[in-house]
């Protein structure tokens, strides 16, 4: 039988609740759907009742479904909280407990070594020299592309761009001197003496969809696997190629901007690929 939110008029109320939050459409569906299967199991809002739901879930859906599920419930006891406080006492300090999903042992859709740099080599054939930069400095600094927008010529000069944020901590993204004297030959040649070194035809800052458009139309054109060139991806290499030189993981925390190390060591894992050529270089039994 289909699920008739009109008979429980605090649904209702929850999705306005939801739309004045500005939360996405697929959110609010999500949220929204939670709410209504259980409705559609439970008359009544009790703790005995969500324990039971949370246990028809683990049995009915996929691990990340039942997050989103358990999530959808959880907002909607906020929601209750705050807009009808003592209204269901029982439940007003309930949270139901998410599932535990076991992070994937290996971090695949990376781009290699060799692909970044014939990346790199074929940019430089082409004359695609903006481009170019894109990814060396992507790929030499660790940057997100939100922050590689924001280096300027003056920059290169001092060697590091600083970043501030709203708490007042300081990142600092440095410049190797290799990248800077090439970059500032660049600019040179472009006849660019200050302000940002990654701007359109006419003179506006890229936006970073565009770089992220123009990377998949270069890994297409040169045969690398699109589904490993994205601004991201050369993050991820930076500090994967730090590490298999630089065992100093909190280092990187500080370089790569992570508040907690526990972020840092997904670059400790391995790839699918690469965990197949190691077992199949050391397992000679």
């Amino acid at each position: 039988m289909k699920f008739d939110p009109t008979q429980y008029p605090i649904i209702q109320e929850y999705e306005h609740y939801l739309h004045k939050k500005n939360m996405a459409d697929h959110t609010i569906t999500a949220y929204l759907t939670s709410v209504h299967i259980y409705y559609t199991l439970y008359p009544e809002l009790t703790i005995e009742n969500l324990k039971s739901y949370r246990s028809f879930l683990i049995k009915s859906y996929s691990p990340a479904t039942i997050n989103q599920r358990i999530h959808g419930i959880n907002v909607f006891l906020r929601f209750l909280k705050t807009s009808h406080p003592g209204e269901y006492p029982e439940v007003e300090s309930f949270c139901m407990r998410s599932l535990k999903i076991p992070s994937e042992s290996y971090c695949d859709h990376i781009i290699s070594n060799e692909d970044c740099q014939l990346l790199q080599d074929k940019l430089r054939e082409e004359d695609q020299l903006f481009w170019y930069f894109v990814v060396r400095f992507l790929v030499t600094t660790g940057a997100r592309v939100s922050e590689l927008i924001q280096i300027k010529v003056e920059h290169l000069k001092l060697g590091y761009l600083d970043l501030y944020s709203k708490g007042g901590k300081v990142r600092r993204i440095y410049i190797t001197d290799t990248l800077c004297g090439e970059a500032l030959e660049w600019c040179q040649a472009r006849k660019l003496k200050s302000g940002f070194l990654f701007t359109t035809s006419k003179g506006q800052r890229i936006t970073t969809r565009g770089i992220h458009i123009r990377l998949k139309y270069f890994a297409n054109r040169y045969g690398i696997d699109p589904d490993t060139v994205y601004p991201h991806s050369f993050r991820h290499r930076f500090a994967k190629n730090f590490l298999e030189r630089c065992s100093d993981i909190a280092l990187l925390a500080d370089l790569m901007g992570h508040e907690s190390i526990e972020t840092t060591r997904i670059y400790l894992k391995k790839s699918s690929v690469e965990q197949r050529e190691l077992l199949d270089e050391i397992i000679t039994w």
